[in-house]
């Protein structure tokens, strides 16, 4: 990215952060949404990724069905963007009483054995929102953040995340954050990780939705080295609130089995996303196939 696509970047957000908040609600809401259906119906690269992700979730879906579900996961991801923008003047406290949640005995067991849990959820619904009702529940919890450009850009991000009681590690490639996170589970906490979109050369293949992927190793490797539970959590989106689901744990003691627990994850995943295909926001290529044929046209 250019040095003027990062400025123009950055302008963006603190943009949206400045006057998002300002905007009453219901016109706020209908304004992100006419957005969302103009960039559907322009078919950019990002949409045109996202049909094709959305694709393998749902192979029996014909056009105008794809059609319909492209235009509800743009709303989606819109939505996604106009609360985090609010997210700063709201009542926290409020908004984590609108959260439904299943599964909570699930960190409540894990910290019962003293080992910490590592919560790992894919890109779906509001997982800032999932954040703040995780804080108001179990306290501050740790999470990794990408080095995102300009700097300035990620300090943003870094402190919005932080006002809503989320430690920040930056991810830089380092074994710094891995570290702290190791700290913080021995210390019996939470570490959240966002966990079907791999960032690095180490990921671990899976089958997912019937075709091989990658998922990032870190989760499971956390989880066994200290103990910790792995603990699968889904986030979507209902009609005026959020729902969480935090699955059952899936046991990891030694590093032989992370391959087969990051395959267990894919499996939990991919059952929560194709309940909920619209709030899943992949709008970047996903699987190998898409991602060799990105950089044939990008080089041609």
């Amino acid at each position: 990215m250019s040095t003027l696509s990062q400025r123009l970047s950055e302008f963006g957000y603190a943009t949206g952060w400045r006057l998002t908040r300002r905007l009453p609600k219901s016109f706020g809401s209908a304004t992100f949404a006419f957005g969302a259906d103009m960039a559907a119906r322009r078919g950019g690269g990002g949409v045109r990724q996202l049909r094709a992700n959305l694709a393998r979730v749902v192979p029996q879906a014909g056009e105008a069905e794809l059609d319909e579900l492209v235009r509800r996961a743009m709303r989606s991801y819109a939505r996604y963007w106009f609360e985090t923008f609010r997210l700063p003047a709201m009542d926290h406290a409020a908004v984590a009483k609108q959260v439904t949640v299943t599964g909570a005995e699930n960190i409540d067991a894990a910290l019962a054995e003293g080992n910490g849990a590592v919560m790992t959820l894919p890109h779906s619904g509001n997982w800032d929102i999932a954040g703040v009702w995780l804080a108001s529940y179990a306290g501050t919890f740790t999470t990794v953040a990408e080095r995102l450009k300009p700097e300035s850009l990620y300090r943003r991000f870094v402190s919005f995340r932080e006002s809503l009681g989320f430690e920040i590690v930056p991810l830089t490639g380092d074994s710094a954050a891995m570290r702290l996170l190791l700290r913080r589970l021995r210390e019996n906490k939470v570490v959240v990780l966002l966990g079907d979109r791999d960032l690095t050369s180490s990921g671990i293949p899976v089958r997912f939705f019937g075709e091989q992927t990658h998922l990032p190793p870190g989760p499971a490797r956390l989880a066994a080295t200290t103990g910790a539970a792995l603990l699968p959590t889904g986030c979507w989106f209902t009609e005026d609130g959020w729902e969480i689901r935090i699955h059952p744990r899936i046991r990891v003691t030694q590093r032989a089995e992370v391959p087969a627990a990051t395959q267990a994850l894919a499996d939990v995943f991919a059952g929560d996303i194709a309940a909920h295909p619209a709030d899943w926001h992949m709008l970047q290529p996903f699987w190998p196939a898409d991602s060799a044929a990105t950089a044939l046209e990008e080089a041609s």
